[in-house]
């Protein structure tokens, strides 16, 4: 879900939007059948309709928008636990290439490590500003509890490193087939009490989006039920904070997120294997349904094409509701997770940078 993209051209990509626009049926013909479907309280009826590329945000966005759909990565649907490592390592060996460049790029270094016994990777930056220098961000990678093995799961936490100017340690959780839930986040939690021998917590920050926001927000909770001290702040994206398909978005964004499309490909299939059995409102599986009293300040990321939009405002409102900071920025024009695809995106930059100034708000220097 999380592996940076091959970016289309603009032109072709407007050029065929521009197309589709003049079959768009018109606006006389539409208000009468519309008012005549939805005059009557209840479930909306939309029309058939083209959705142009926003003309607003930058070439880099555009392309982002304008990009097929992601197959097979949206709508896998392995029949068999081997099926699914194999695709798994197809996609993940296809990111390898493209993150190695961007690495370099952006002038960051990646060096593996153990973490709690946790395999991951150190990530650091050409230069660390003075005020990060004791400061530690701890990154959890996303894919859906599926996609991002080793070293495929790493974009995030390079880009924390690069924008941020911080020292990250993104970690290889143990994932389904094999390691369904709890598997994960027993990894989760062993990594979090090993950073905690490492650097006080009030220097400290955890970072995930989409799968990687949702386990946050369940490590967390965990801290809290375990006693473990919190860190300084977090910064949940566009967190799967519930596995169920609950929330606006999952339908007003269906078929327009050109990253996750709609629940009913392999985010279904997903969720199923990584509950394993286990009820899906648990909130160790979907935090939202968790109490967040007492979290540390949080930073949100979505957009507005998201088919987690609902999932980060649900979030977002249950954090205020409970006493806690937390900012919320939304990207026009964003499907899923796109401030991660392509590195030097000025919206990619402005997101980590908006983590950042938010950090050095909240973390102790």
């Amino acid at each position: 879900m999380l592996r940076i993209v091959r970016l289309v051209t603009v032109a072709s990509a407007l050029a065929m939007t521009t197309g589709a626009l003049a079959q768009s049926p018109d606006f006389s013909v539409l208000e009468p059948s519309q008012n005549a479907a939805n005059a009557a309280p209840g479930a909306r009826t939309l029309p058939a309709r083209i959705v142009p590329v926003p003309q607003d945000i930058g070439p880099a966005a555009q392309a982002l928008v304008a990009a097929p759909y992601r197959r097979p990565a949206w709508n896998a649907n392995p029949g068999s636990a081997e099926e699914w490592r194999a695709l798994v390592k197809k996609l993940a060996d296809a990111s390898l290439p493209v993150l190695a460049k961007a690495r370099e790029t952006l002038g960051v270094t990646m060096e593996p490590t153990v973490i709690g016994g946790v395999k991951g990777f150190v990530f650091t930056p050409r230069i660390i500003p003075d005020a990060h220098r004791n400061q530690l961000i701890i990154n959890v990678h996303g894919g859906g509890y599926v996609y991002g093995p080793g070293e495929a799961g790493t974009a995030e936490a390079m880009l924390m490193a690069a924008y941020g100017g911080y020292k990250v340690i993104e970690f290889d959780y143990r994932m389904p087939p094999d390691a369904p839930y709890p598997a994960a986040m027993d990894d989760a939690m062993a990594v979090w009490k090993a950073a905690l021998t490492m650097q006080d917590p009030s220097r400290m920050a955890i970072v995930g989006t989409s799968t990687g926001g949702g386990m946050t927000l369940a490590m967390i909770l965990r801290a809290k039920q375990e006693g473990l001290a919190l860190p300084a702040a977090i910064a949940p994206g566009t967190p799967w904070s519930d596995l169920t398909e609950t929330g606006d978005s999952y339908k007003t964004n269906e078929w327009l997120d050109n990253v996750l499309v709609s629940y009913s490909g392999y985010l279904s299939h997903a969720a199923a294997l990584y509950a394993n059995g286990h009820d899906m409102k648990d909130p160790q599986l979907s935090p939202i349904y968790g109490d967040f009293h007492g979290f540390p300040p949080a930073i949100l990321t979505t957009g507005t094409r998201d088919l987690f939009l609902s999932n980060t405002v649900r979030t977002h409102r249950k954090l205020r509701e409970a006493g806690v900071e937390a900012y919320l920025q939304v990207f026009e024009g964003f499907s899923h997770a796109q401030y991660l695809f392509d590195p030097t995106a000025p919206e990619t930059k402005e997101a980590f940078e908006e983590i950042t100034a938010f950090f050095d708000r909240h973390l102790a220097k």
